[in-house]
Formats: structure tokens, sequence, C-alpha cells
């Protein structure tokens, strides 16, 4: 991006403020007058009437994880739960315990083909939820005493001050937390190593000498998206005289205006107030809603030529796509940690950042991606509201809906070779795949053995038939596993990959 561009891309303006407006006396007392349908409901609507529409990424990070009413870091404890059969949705590690112990199982034989590190290994996993994959994850290494032995500490990356203490009843029983520079800090009850939270997993140090084992469950689906539609180079799509570009903090004039274009451009899908419910005050109207931005926002002009695959949509009109600039970085971060950063860095991304940590002498660890999305191709209207195990408008009752977004793996994968020269990718592959691999037919025949109560032996079956299950409710293929391991020169295939167990 040229200087002049930069510059323009920082600016405010007024045109979308205008358009945001209320009206008339009427519709603006019909505002101040509604009855919300929550409190942060009204603050976004608040900060929309000045701004104007703000992108589906601010959007999800103020829903999922705003101080004032985020629907993960301010339900008080039994004011209902977020996991688990009484809470919105349930995750694999919730319905059965087979789960978590194959990702232990998974773990331990990436260490062993990785030559059995004896000291520096860490466990890091990004978006515990109730912590129950780490607990039976922990669980299954006491059977395995050299490698906890080599365990330096367990990472938790955690924004919510409410599941951290959920976490550490489950993971460190009456052990005493306190906090720490980075975060908070409490011991395993399973050995004596540190179990440490952080609100993000930049403040962890990236170390030369270190072995992580990272863990991703049902987190990426989580992190904001960024939704954009290529539109034709219409006169009603070309820049107006008062050349104009929509901002976080609202719109703004360009100093340089942006030239016509002859070709097609990208315009970016914006959360605004559904005047039909805010003006009108119509039943049954949704608070917000999803626009077209009439002008280019800097999200625009820079997220989609991140990557080939969406410039070649951007010439196709009507094409929309989904990204997750924070994925990326996330994917990013896992790649360095596991092999260091790359020699040679992109242009741009040298110059707005410090310089990355060096290369690791040798690449070791693992990353285990675990989430529902596309195998290859670009996320599309895939932007979704989870309430009661029940379907509902992303965009409705913000900060009570856990709103998601699919997960593009694929970019993931990119994201993470362009980070770090030391890895590569494998996957994704479908969960019921990856399972049976791991041998969840076999564990579960082992279980249901030494049961002998009918009701409990079915609640078994079908907790793992629906992990591997690829019809019905069933989530084998719906799901999908992704591995960032040391760079082999493709010479070896994790196992569930492809792979074998090599001792």
């Amino acid at each position: 991006m040229n200087h002049a561009t930069r510059r323009a891309v920082t600016q405010l303006l007024k045109r979308q403020t205008q358009r945001s407006r209320i009206p008339s006396r009427r519709c603006a007392s019909t505002f101040q007058k509604r009855q919300w349908s929550t409190p942060l409901a009204q603050n976004l609507a608040n900060a929309i009437k000045v701004t104007g529409p703000i992108p589906i990424a601010a959007f999800m990070r103020q829903v999922l994880t705003s101080p004032d009413g985020g629907y993960y870091t301010t339900r008080p404890e039994g004011d209902g739960e977020v996991f688990g059969k009484h809470g919105d949705f349930v995750t694999s590690p919730e319905i059965s315990q087979v789960f978590g112990e194959l990702v232990g199982v998974w773990t331990i034989t990436e260490w062993i083909a990785q030559g059995r590190k004896r000291s520096g290994v860490q466990l890091i996993e990004v978006g515990p939820g109730k912590g129950t994959l780490m607990d039976d994850i922990l669980r299954t290494f006491r059977n395995f005493k050299t490698f906890t032995s080599s365990i330096e500490a367990i990472y938790l990356v955690e924004a919510s001050p409410t599941l951290r203490e959920v976490q550490k009843k489950l993971l460190c029983g009456d052990a005493p937390m306190e906090e720490t520079e980075i975060g908070h800090r409490s011991t395993s009850k399973y050995f004596d190593v540190p179990v440490v939270w952080v609100e993000d997993i930049r403040l962890l140090p990236q170390e030369e000498d270190k072995t992580p084992f990272i863990f991703a469950h049902e987190f990426f689906d989580a992190l904001p998206i960024h939704a954009f539609e290529s539109v034709p180079p219409s006169p009603e799509n070309q820049p107006q005289e008062s050349q104009q570009i929509m901002t976080p903090t609202g719109p703004q004039k360009l100093h340089r205006p942006l030239k016509a274009a002859n070709t097609p451009q990208w315009r970016e899908l914006m959360v605004t107030l559904n005047p039909k419910a805010v003006e009108e005050d119509l039943p049954g109207e949704a608070e917000f809603q999803l626009t077209r931005a009439p002008a280019s926002t800097p999200s625009s002009l820079v997220i989609p030529e991140i990557s080939e695959r969406y410039k070649a949509l951007k010439n196709q009109p009507g094409s929309t796509i989904e990204i997750s600039p924070e994925s990326r970085i996330y994917a990013s971060d896992f790649a360095r940690r596991i092999g260091g950063a790359s020699i040679n860095t992109k242009q741009g991304a040298a110059a707005q950042k410090p310089p990355p940590p060096p290369a690791k002498h040798t690449p070791s660890g693992a990353a285990l991606i675990m989430d529902y999305g596309t195998m290859s191709t670009i996320p599309v209207n895939s932007l979704r509201g989870i309430q009661n195990h029940k379907n509902v408008a992303p965009l409705s009752s913000p900060g009570q809906v856990d709103v998601s977004a699919d997960v593009d793996f694929f970019s993931l994968a990119e994201a993470a070779i362009d980070a770090s020269e030391g890895v590569e990718v494998h996957g994704p592959v479908e969960q019921g795949t990856f399972l049976r691999s791991m041998g969840i037919a076999e564990r579960m025949q082992q279980l249901l053995k030494g049961v002998e109560d009918e009701e409990k032996r079915k609640t078994l079956e079908s907790g793992w038939k629906r992990l591997v299950e690829r019809d019905g409710d069933g989530m084998g293929k719906l799901y999908k596993f992704l591995a960032i391991v040391p760079e082999k020169g493709g010479k070896r295939r994790p196992v569930g990959f492809g792979g074998n167990v090599v001792m």
C-alpha cells in the first residue's frame, strides 16, 4: 500500500454518519425509549448511531468478549452455562471422554516421533472452555511417566474470568491461584507442574529450546471475521466527488481521491441498525441487519489482498468471501513456536511489526486444530448464532447468543507455512476419519467391557458414534482436524493423517 492510500485509510468522514442518523424527532424518541433485547444491544446501537455501520468483526468481538455483557466474558457462575447439555451447545469433549484421551495419545505419538525430548515440553490450549479437553488429556498422560516428567508448564489462553475459575477448579482442585505479571497461576492436580492463564497467546514468550504442543478445539470458529462482496465497476460503484471512506471511528474524506475503477471492487458487509425495528418499532423485527458498504473501507482495501485465493474471486461480481485475519495471526504464532520464524518476511509486515524471533535450530512440538469449516473452499455466508442448542439469528440478543463462523482451514495452513519455513501442515481430515484411525472403536470396546448398567452403555455408545458418524446430527464429517508439525520434507505423515505410530 502506498503512502497516499495508507494516509487515506486512516481518515474520518460524515456521509455515512448522516445516513445512520434517525431522521425525525419521532424516530429519535422511539430510539431512546426502545426496550432493547440486551444492555449490550443498546450500547452497540448507540455506537452505530454515532459512527455508522460497523464491520462484522467488530460486532463479533463485542458480543463475545466485551467486558460489558460479552457472551464469554461476563456471565456470572450459575447464570446459565455456555457449554454442556445445560448450556447453549455441546462440544466433543463433553460428549465422550475418549475424545480427549485420543488427543492425548496423538500428542504422545508426536513426542515419540520427534525423539522423546526429556525437558522443555509446554502444553498450550487456546479457548479451553470448561477445561474438559485438557483434563482428559492430562489424565491420559499419567500413564506415560517419561513424558509427564518432561512437561515444564501448562498454559491456557482464556479471556473469560468466569471460565478461568471453572478451569482452575477442574484442573487444579484446591490448589491456590495467584496473579502474575502475565496473568494467573496455579498447580495441576495431576502432577506438580504450573498451570498458567493468559488472555492472549502473544503474552507467552517464544523460546528456542521449548517444545510446545498446542491444542485449539472450537477456538477459531469464534474469532472475528470480515465479509466482502465483489461489485462491478458501474457508475454507482465509482468513487463520488466527495471521495469518502468508512473507518472504524466513522466515515472520512480522503485527502487524495482514489482513481475511478474499471474493474470489480470489494465492498465490506457491515452491521447496521434495522430501521423497521428501531424507527418503526415493528414487532418481530431484528434490531440489527447486514448492509453492504457503499464505499471502500480500510478492510476492503487491504484484507482481501493478502491471498491470491481472494484476488481470483474479485473479478467475479457478486462473489462473497469471509476472512478472519485474527485466525491467521494465531496460526502464524503456532507455526513460529514450533518451527521458528521464516528468515524472509513479506514486505509490509516487517515494516509494521518488530522483527520475529529467529528460526529454531531444531523445530519441535505440534499444533492440533479441531473445528468445523470448509476443506479447501472459502467460507461464504457462514455466520451463525446458537442459543439453547438451537440455531438463531446471529445478530439477535447480543451477548446472549454464541456467534461463530466456519473456519477456513486452507487459510490457516497458508498462514502457518508463510510464517515459518520449519513447519509443514497435514489435513484437514474429517473428525470421524481421525478418531477411527486413532482407535476410537477399540477404546470404546474396552470401556464397555466394564459397564453393566444398560443405560450407561447406551450413553457411551451413542456418544462415540455421534463423534464419528457423518449423517444426521453426527459430527464426523462437519468437524475437521488439521496438524502443524516440524518440517520433514514430506517424508513423514503424523498418525491420524495417514501415518503410523513411530516407536
